[in-house]
């Protein structure tokens, strides 16, 4: 099996000129998005290329004290992007949504690491960095869609929470029958996507993998340790979030304390 084949900056650049396609067809049918799209590669440019400049630091000092810094600066700004996402600009959401991710992703990460893949050492960045990219990165969609469907739910479906706090149901019992509807909306994409795995697509961690000359064995097995660790980080992290969310949005007396940003 041959290693990975390098792409010169030169072949991307001329590559990269492909994009004039999309942008004139974006011109023909007066979209008025072609500066946002321009605008978007660029910072996608200069952001990945100093985060693999920062990434390469990572690995050659492979430091545990700045690996778990590194993941406390993932889990902060992912919770950030979450909750400013979402509409819903509170500053105690957006602390138990960090404990949510932090609790599903951190001991998940040490079964991988120290259980599984075992690598030397332990917290090598070039596995831990990567997994917890991973990880969070699928969180994100699914608790955006978990708290603006608790929160639509709140607001569209008014009546039902009332009534039945009326019947005597306590904040959360009336609130459950949203908390179950936002949990399965969230995870319905990815149930779909590894429903659909190997028929309908490749995944972007396999696919990486063979044409960085992986044996595609090797590559199915690493992919479907992803996708359990996938299922289980969001189903914890959308529990955890939903179930704080709702201590902390939801006062005694069943008054919404905190509203959806529309």
């Amino acid at each position: 099996m041959q290693t990975s084949i390098d792409i010169s900056w030169l072949q991307l650049g001329l590559f990269s000129l492909l994009l004039f396609v999309p942008i004139t067809i974006n011109a023909y049918f007066k979209l008025g998005i072609n500066k946002s799209t321009v605008t978007a590669f660029v910072r996608l440019f200069l952001q990945l290329l100093l985060v693999g400049l920062y990434l390469e630091y990572i690995f050659e000092l492979d430091s545990i004290l700045l690996n778990t810094a590194w993941l406390i600066v993932m889990i902060t700004v992912g919770s950030y992007s979450i909750i400013s996402k979402s509409g819903l600009n509170n500053r105690y959401l957006f602390f138990a949504n960090s404990i949510a991710l932090s609790c599903a992703l951190l001991p998940i990460l040490l079964v991988l690491s120290l259980l599984i893949i075992q690598p030397a050492p332990w917290y090598s960045a070039r596995y831990m960095i990567p997994l917890a990219g991973m990880l969070l990165g699928n969180s994100l969609s699914a608790n955006i869609v978990a708290l603006q469907n608790l929160f639509n739910a709140f607001d569209q479906q008014q009546d039902e929470y009332e009534g039945a706090l009326a019947l005597g149901a306590s904040p959360y019992q009336a609130a459950f029958p949203f908390l179950q509807q936002s949990l399965k909306k969230a995870q319905a994409p990815i149930l779909a996507t590894i429903a659909t795995t190997g028929i309908v697509s490749l995944p972007g961690m396999m696919t990486g993998q063979i044409l960085g000359g992986v044996t595609p064995m090797v590559a199915i097995k690493y992919q479907l340790l992803i996708f359990i660790a996938m299922l289980i980080m969001l189903s914890v992290s959308l529990t955890i979030t939903l179930l704080l969310t709702l201590r902390v949005s939801l006062a005694k007396n069943g008054l919404i304390k905190i509203k959806l940003n529309n």
